[in-house]
């Protein structure tokens, strides 16, 4: 049995994942999700004490797990274990097999959220149909990861994914990287929020429960936002070649409501375009189920693959 963690900025999800033999895939045995603390000392004191949590779950003692993978916004070198600048949790460096590798005795690897997110889409989207598959995470920024052959493809330097920042519209909304037009400008929920700069929990709900209620500014956001995610959706096929985009992130739990413009401006598109039309981009489009456990799956996967890289044993 391995764990897979999904460290978030506000809560920390986590299974127990086993696996299941033949074609059955990983199957989860366990799941948690508790708040996630501020700061490295509270993201392991978190991660610890779910550990015994999930132990008890599963009525096994914590010895019986055989590693551990922790999913985390920043950045990690391929196959390692130190996450770096995970601003929206308070950490500048934390080594991960350092910090909780001693106290329970079994390999420890980190992987940014998005790339274990992918090798969890992966997973549950059936990958004995798609031999290339990219998860575009529709979130505070937008970025993709990438899985081909069964295996978490990188790029070179570990960057490749990072859609959020390429431009779409020179003319477009103005970005914190310095660029305009970027899909993140258009997408991504903090600059929605700060763009509809009113008030409210769920900023990216607010704009479009008032565009269906005929707000002129709501509905121009609305638009945007679905012009981004569907220019993502182009860059990541034209680039890639991907069997299937599969969206997730916080931004998709408005489910139909977000996914329907979307796929009507791919379909607009295409009825301009033969080249385009002949891509069936909107045919191409998945959508994660609200509350998967695709991040902490992929990095359970990411944790027991004794070659630090992600594979899916499906």
């Amino acid at each position: 049995m391995r764990l897979g963690f999904d460290v978030g900025g506000t809560k920390t999800d986590a299974v127990v994942v086993a696996s299941g033999g033949g074609d059955r895939g990983e199957h989860i045995l366990a799941r948690l999700r508790r708040p996630t603390g501020w700061g490295a000392d509270a993201v392991v004191a978190t991660i610890l004490t779910m550990v015994d949590e999930l132990a008890d779950a599963v009525g096994r003692p914590a010895s019986v797990f055989s590693s551990i993978g922790v999913g985390m916004p920043g950045q990690v070198a391929p196959g390692g274990s130190t996450v770096t600048h995970a601003v929206n949790l308070g950490i500048d460096e934390l080594d991960l097999a350092l910090a909780i590798g001693p106290r329970l005795g079994i390999p420890v690897r980190a992987e940014n959220d998005v790339k274990a997110a992918a090798v969890g889409a992966y997973a549950l989207h059936g990958a004995a149909g798609s031999s290339a598959m990219a998860y575009l995470n529709l979130g505070t920024g937008i970025a993709a990861g990438f899985v081909r052959g069964g295996r978490l493809w990188r790029g070179v330097h570990g960057s490749a994914g990072e859609v959020g920042h390429i431009s779409v519209d020179p003319a477009g909304p103005l970005c914190r990287c310095g660029q305009r037009g970027c899909i993140e400008a258009f997408s991504g929920g903090a600059a929605v929020a700060e763009r509809w700069a009113r008030p409210g929990a769920l900023p990216v709900r607010d704009v479009f429960d008032a565009a269906d209620a005929g707000d002129a500014e709501a509905i121009a956001l609305r638009r945007g936002l679905a012009y981004g995610v569907a220019s993502a959706i182009r860059v990541i096929v034209l680039a890639g070649d991907v069997d299937a985009v599969v969206l997730g992130g916080g931004v998709t739990a408005l489910g139909d409501r977000m996914l329907r413009p979307v796929l009507t401006e791919l379909e607009e598109s295409a009825a301009a375009s033969p080249f385009l039309r002949s891509l069936r981009l909107s045919e191409r489009v998945d959508l994660l189920p609200p509350g998967s456990p695709a991040a902490a799956l992929g990095a359970a996967i990411v944790g027991a693959d004794s070659e630090q890289e992600a594979v899916f044993h499906g």
